[in-house]
């Protein structure tokens, strides 16, 4: 198990160092590990490789010479780095450890005091849910992660008593080793970042790593309408609590036509709820669960789900203009993600943008969700893979455009009172945009230049 007392006899190499990178590298140089940094970029601000080597790292940047592996006893790696990537292939027939900063936080906080949340989809929502919850309730809470601070930043700070809620995306749980949350939340498996861990199966056993070093101590809750899921979970020697939205679930978090349960109490009416979209019945389903068990109170839950609108770049309102009720959902980086956000508005009128990153995916499967689609704005490497779904699903209007302000301005002139005007992109931003949050404020910011 790693400790920071035996950390302190190694030495170790932080590779990378964005966010996650950084935070990791000042809580060894705080606890005074023999620690040194890589990172491929050639713009590592001077002050910043300044600040760490006072600090007593060595810092090597602007290429990956084989040279800074010698003499390492574990690596730090940041989650985008691929283990395809050569100097992570070396390190492994070095028989280097290699982990990544999530584990590394795991190290500092207690297991009880750790709520871990992993899926495809709806991770960014959920996780927030359950720290909205848990706060309403009395019950002290902090977001990491993937959303908000990273982990070893939250950890450093974390009061005794306070849970640490991590949303964990499957690039940081392949690094993991002894990583043990009290909770763990599988939301649901879907074929995705398939360019990272190359096959389906590597990308599940990256999911499946959020519960294999729980014990009969701990808990799992999982969604027990995904099939996948609902195999996996076999696995687990944890105690499992199950959500559904098509069963009674008299130990677990359920839903009918009009409510949301825990066990056989409802919590609250769904008409109560402004959140869209069923998957969204999913996401609160399971942070009702993770909250019970964290000792939340049916009131502090329901505060949370009668006020929560949604997180932004996720089904986010943005505006009304004209009649035209325009949604960010940026965050869908892939087409179960649009999907959802399709399915959210049934028998609406829609002009649906999408496009980005060509990861290889096709995508056929959006096709019967399109039928309430009068237009497809389409951008990004995969403009023509979805103009040529679009031309099969028989879409009225489908433009490729350039920019975002073009997608926003061909998507109004299109539109009438009524319609739903979708940034849903089905693909990741990378081939534009340096994040999808960057993507949904130029849409938001398109949005608003209509006024």
């Amino acid at each position: 198990m790693i400790t920071m007392e035996n950390l302190q006899k190694q030495k170790v190499l932080v590779l990378g160092l964005a966010k996650s990178g950084t935070a990791a590298a000042k809580l060894l140089l705080a606890n005074g590990v023999n620690v040194r940094i890589n990172d491929g970029s050639k713009n590592i601000p001077p002050e910043q490789i300044d600040s760490f080597q006072k600090m007593g790292a060595d810092v090597i940047v602007g290429a990956h010479p084989l040279s800074v592996l010698d003499r390492i006893d574990l690596i730090v790696k940041n989650p985008g780095i691929p283990y395809t990537h050569p100097l992570v292939v070396a390190a492994e027939a070095r028989n280097i450890p290699i982990i990544t900063e999530v584990e590394l936080a795991s190290s500092i906080v207690p297991a009880e005091n750790m709520i871990a949340v992993t899926g495809s989809n709806g991770k960014t929502t959920t996780t927030t849910l359950i720290v909205e919850m848990l706060t309403s309730s009395g019950i002290k809470a902090q977001v990491s992660g993937n959303i908000g601070s990273v982990a070893t930043e939250v950890a450093q700070n974390l009061e005794q008593d306070e849970k640490m809620v991590i949303e964990c995306s499957s690039f940081q749980l392949l690094g993991v080793e002894t990583f043990k949350p009290k909770v763990a939340v599988l939301l649901n498996i879907y074929e995705a970042h398939l360019d990272y861990h190359q096959t389906f199966s590597n990308y599940q056993q990256a999911k499946w790593n959020i519960f294999k070093q729980q014990t009969e101590e701990d808990f799992l809750v999982y969604n027990d309408d995904d099939p996948l899921v609902k195999a996996a979970i076999h696995q687990a020697k944890s105690n499992v609590v199950p959500f559904s939205t098509t069963k009674k679930l008299p130990k677990g978090a359920w839903s009918d036509d009009t409510s949301l349960y825990y066990q056989n109490e409802a919590i609250i009416d769904i008409q109560s709820m402004p959140l869209v979209g069923s998957h969204n019945i999913d996401n609160a389903l399971a942070a009702i669960a993770v909250a019970k068990l964290n000792g939340a109170t049916n009131e502090g839950i329901r505060e949370v789900l009668q006020s929560f609108s949604g997180v932004k770049h996720r089904l986010q309102f943005v505006d009304n203009i004209n009649g035209r009720l325009f949604y960010n959902d940026s965050k869908a980086t892939n087409v179960l993600a649009t999907e959802k956000a399709l399915s959210a508005f049934q028998n609406k009128s829609i002009i649906l943008l999408a496009g980005g990153l060509d990861r290889g995916n096709d995508f056929e499967a959006l096709i019967p969700l399109l039928k309430h689609v009068k237009g497809l704005i389409v951008f990004g490497e995969t403009a023509e893979k979805l103009r040529i779904v679009g031309r099969k699903a028989n879409i009225e209007h489908v433009v490729a455009v350039e920019s975002m302000q073009e997608a926003v301005q061909a998507a109004y002139e299109i539109s009438e009172e009524k319609d739903i005007i979708l940034l849903s992109p089905a693909c990741a931003s990378w081939d534009q945009y340096e994040t999808f949050e960057e993507r949904g404020d130029m849409f938001i910011q398109a949005v608003h230049t209509l006024v």
